[in-house]
């Protein structure tokens, strides 16, 4: 069986990082801050800026459910702008819907390895005198494409399921030198991740490559499913960085410095990127794209460049999607990525993101990686086909 998702790292770059050498750590890159996790990054950033209790964040409407949370714990509302399925752009009108004279930032996803276009949404931010961020957790595409030059904030994650990963770790670009100092500076007052806990990631993350390969996958998803166990559950929760917790638990979990060992690894993971790798992803996408059946929609098929981290769908039966698809050998799943619908603020329905809680409704995410071999990623498809009953063959382009 292959499994949902390829862990983008190496046995030698595993074995480096477990090694933890010693030496100077690097230098914090230009213009910008080596953090514990996007969402550690995040805290800091609202902690940087201080605003007045009651300031709104605006958020596309689909995001990691921390960062609402951090919003709130910070004693501001996170307020949802719903989505354009064919970008996943914050729909204009939804965005200028939930910009009020309160928002101070605006928060805008660049979901499944795609890029949306933010002029939109910075000239809306522009407008309201609000700070514009790019959350590009799932989009990192190498060096010299960090960031939108109409982005205040872009934000990448390194961590075990994101591309070029550092076993945990993001970094956080900011044009405004002064609040990066204040990033930094409130950063610096906290302790250091201990080099035991960072070697015990990396140790899990060489778990997870070798159990992500066909045959040792097969056989635990077969124990798994012997002995009643949801492997859903398992998979899940094993990847996840920090538990579900308040505001405030969440907050102390987060504030931790990177140690050594992880800065290195992120800079050296950073100075090898693996650019052919990256494309290889991207064409298996494309490819995919154009053989999918009428009766599934894959979101984003406008964005400005995809490169296929994840490869979702929409299904109408996405149960049964997923049930054809394991069948054939592929694990598919309804919930390989930590997404959330940001909920509308009390008092303002109108803002309901239904579009993007409707998409997530329906969304299965499909094995298409590149190391899965053309003739298998065309059998699942053909699996995919037969399920729907569709009657176009499969290398039939839509």
């Amino acid at each position: 069986m292959y499994a949902r998702h390829r862990l983008d790292i190496g046995l030698a770059d595993l074995v480096r990082a477990a090694a933890g050498r010693r030496g100077l750590a690097p230098l914090p890159p230009a213009g910008g801050l080596d953090c514990l996790s996007v969402r550690s990054g995040f805290h800091l950033l609202l902690r940087a800026l201080d605003l007045p209790p009651g300031g709104e964040v605006v958020f596309s409407a689909l995001t990691h459910p921390d960062l609402p949370r951090l919003v709130e714990h910070h004693g501001l509302v996170a307020v949802p702008a719903d989505l354009d399925l064919d970008t996943l752009a914050p729909r204009p009108a939804s965005l200028e819907a939930a910009i009020s004279p309160r928002t101070r930032l605006v928060v805008v996803a660049h979901l499944f390895g795609g890029l949306v276009d933010l002029a939109p949404a910075a000239e809306l931010a522009r407008r309201a005198g609000a700070l514009l961020v790019e959350d590009c957790a799932q989009a990192y595409a190498g060096p010299g494409q960090e960031r939108d030059p109409l982005a205040d904030v872009s934000m990448h994650s390194f961590g075990l399921l994101k591309t070029a990963t550092a076993a945990g770790g993001a970094r956080v670009l900011v044009r405004d030198e002064r609040l990066l100092a204040r990033m930094a500076a409130v950063q610096a007052e906290w302790p250091a991740q201990p080099e035991g806990a960072y070697r015990a990631k990396v140790a899990r993350t060489a778990a997870f490559v070798a159990a992500g390969r066909p045959v040792p996958y097969r056989l635990l998803a077969g124990w798994h499913r012997v002995t009643g166990r949801n492997l859903d559950a398992w998979v899940n929760g094993a990847v996840r960085s920090f538990r579900a917790a308040t505001g405030a638990e969440l907050a102390g979990r987060l504030e931790r410095r990177p140690c050594d060992s992880l800065l290195r690894t992120i800079d050296r993971r950073l100075a090898t990127f693996d650019s052919a790798r990256l494309a290889r992803r991207a064409a298996a996408g494309e490819a995919a794209m154009a053989l999918l059946p009428p009766g599934l929609r894959h979101p984003g098929d406008r964005m400005l460049r995809r490169t296929h981290w994840l490869f979702p769908v929409v299904a109408d039966d996405p149960d049964a999607l997923v049930a054809e698809a394991r069948a054939a050998g592929f694990d598919a799943a309804r919930a390989a990525s930590n997404l959330h619908a940001v909920p509308a603020p009390p008092g303002r329905p109108d803002l309901a993101p239904s579009a993007a809680a409707g998409m997530l409704a329906g969304l299965v995410y499909l094995p298409m990686y590149p190391e899965i071999p053309e003739r298998e990623r065309r059998r699942l498809l053909t699996a995919v086909l037969g399920g729907l009953g569709a009657a176009r063959p499969v290398g039939e382009a839509s």
